[in-house]
């Protein structure tokens, strides 16, 4: 039961987790595709916008400075003999026109002969460029303060009252100079042009306006901006085009959807360089996108638990026989009964059934063969003894138990003294019989839990379990007795031979830590045994001492 439950909750997790993962890659394509579409659509409508101000800002410009150049043409500035007619049709022209903060018609020395209400009059002009630089062509200035005609003029804001020039010439009919006509236009009017353009687009998103000199200070902009050097990188491109947009890293960190576009000017007014700018908050531009993912996420986890709930429904149904062949399976491992039921159910139901069944018949066939397979594969055909399979298994459960009981681990290298001519005197089967002799005495040198491999050839290895406090004598102990074993005659039927051993120990891990070193430390002992005469026993502990 528990393990038909614990399938049918994974099948159900397994398909929560499909349709969870397939609604957040199908959310995250589908935000990302929608926020590249949205960002080029929103900064493309920057970029639209932002020439559809500099455009009405050219075109305003131009139409103010085509009205003047009209008005300086009629005959009462052309022969200015009545200034109070001069002085009324200024005032008219300022309330028809209230952009025009300042209007004013000067004699040729640049003295003010009249202007809009009385503004200036008798004052002179003659130092300053609405007047120096109008005297022959048609003058439009950049945005700039003007002191003395602020503090004049009526200013309910109280803020610095900015002005931009439009000043011309004014001929008499035989082309003498007359005069010259100068206006000062308020920037007001730039802002209320911003306003008329962003009202209807505000609505829909957060934008802000910028108009940028042609030395990149900031003419139009929130208060606190305005006067200050704008460098964006975007700006270096958009005198090579009409317009751009691109994303951008304004001076206060933050990343802005930007769309730029530069005055190309309007008929015969060439511009003043101005470029204005229209910038988004990109988390704002990428807003609809994330509403977007996060609906697809929303109604993904929906589904996932509906189709998860399904799932395990559907599960419980195709598990049920699969319940019944493991409740066969608990009875069968009690005892109860001898086979697997036959159950009738899906194609592959009854295909598992039958393969439960005949593979239980197997097993209790080849029980009796695997035991004497794995005796096989751990152990020496020759002399019965554990082989290196076995030892590799028996190290780490040897040095636990070494650990547990704060003992230490006896590593000796054995190899036997003069085997070599014995084999080769007598044959191989008296060396075989040899081999098996000294089997049995190495088993007869060791304890309980203790154990000797073959390694190959006529060389050994004994592991022993020894107190920590005395592990080097009860080794030397071992040792000496396993020397004394081996020294006695064997018998080979119709000869007796005598061989000798050289034996290499160390401990672990009084030697060493590691237990491959160690078992170095071992192998090197008994390279010293050898050279020291053989028929002995060296061990690393003592030598190093």
């Amino acid at each position: 039961m528990t393990s038909s439950h614990s399938l049918r909750s994974r099948f159900a997790i397994l398909i929560a987790l499909l349709v969870a993962s397939l609604s957040w890659l199908l959310g995250t394509l589908i935000g990302h595709d929608a926020s590249q579409r949205i960002r080029e659509e929103v900064g493309r409508d920057l970029a639209e916008v932002s020439f559809m101000m500099v455009d009405r800002l050219d075109r305003d410009m131009q139409s103010r400075a085509a009205m003047l150049q009209v008005i300086g043409k009629l005959r009462a500035l052309r022969q200015p003999d009545d200034i109070v007619e001069v002085r009324v049709l200024l005032d008219r022209l300022q309330t028809e026109f209230p952009s025009i903060a300042w209007i004013g018609f000067t004699d040729t020395q640049g003295t003010v002969l009249a202007s809009s209400d009385g503004v200036l009059e008798g004052a002179s002009i003659g130092q300053r460029p609405v007047f120096l630089e109008a005297q022959k062509n048609v003058f439009i200035g950049d945005v700039h303060e003007a002191v003395l005609l602020a503090k004049l003029l009526p200013n309910p804001t109280g803020e610095a009252m900015k002005f931009v020039d439009i000043s011309l010439p004014v001929f008499a009919t035989d082309g003498s100079l007359v005069g010259v006509l100068a206006s000062h236009l308020s920037w007001s009017w730039a802002d209320e042009v911003r306003r008329a353009i962003l009202e209807p687009i505000q609505k829909r998103r957060n934008v802000e306006f910028f108009v940028i000199g042609k030395d990149r200070t900031i003419l139009l902009a929130p208060k606190d901006m305005i006067g200050q050097r704008l460098h964006l990188p975007a700006l270096n491109e958009v005198t090579q085009r009409d317009d751009l947009w691109a994303v951008q890293e304004w001076p206060d960190g933050k990343q802005y959807l930007t769309g730029l576009a530069l005055s190309q000017g309007h008929m015969d007014y060439k511009g003043l360089g101005w470029t204005v700018i229209a910038r988004q908050p990109l988390d704002e531009a990428y807003a609809p996108a994330r509403e977007t993912t996060l609906y697809i996420l929303l109604w993904g986890s929906v589904l996932a638990l509906l189709f998860a709930l399904l799932g395990w429904l559907i599960t419980g149904y195709f598990t049920r026989p699969l319940r019944q062949i493991a409740e066969a399976a608990d009875r069968l491992s009690a005892g109860e009964i001898s086979v697997i039921p036959e159950l009738k159910s899906t194609r592959e139901i009854e295909a598992l059934s039958n393969s439960i069944r005949h593979l239980v018949e197997s097993l209790t066939h080849q029980q009796n063969a695997l035991g004497v397979m794995e005796n096989l594969a751990h152990h020496d055909a020759l002399t019965g003894l554990p082989n290196r399979v076995a030892l590799e298994s028996y190290l780490p459960r040897a040095q636990q138990r070494s650990q547990a009981g704060s003992n230490c681990l006896a590593l000796f290298y054995l190899d036997l003294d003069g085997f070599k001519p014995i084999n080769d005197q007598f044959g191989h089967a008296a060396g075989d019989q040899l081999l098996r002799e000294v089997a049995v005495r190495l088993r007869s040198c060791l304890r309980e839990g203790d154990l000797v491999a073959r390694l190959g050839g006529d060389e050994f290895l004994m592991v022993l379990s020894v107190p920590s406090s005395e592990a080097l004598p009860q080794a030397q102990l071992v040792a000496e007795r396993t020397l004394a074993a081996l020294s006695a005659p064997v018998d080979l039927g119709n000869n007796q031979v005598k061989v000798g051993c050289s034996i290499g120990g160390a401990l672990w891990p009084l030697d060493s830590s590691n237990l491959a070193e160690a078992l170095e430390l071992a192998d090197q002992a008994l390279y010293r045994a050898k050279h020291a005469g053989k028929n002995c026993a060296v061990f690393h502990t003592a030598y190093k001492h």
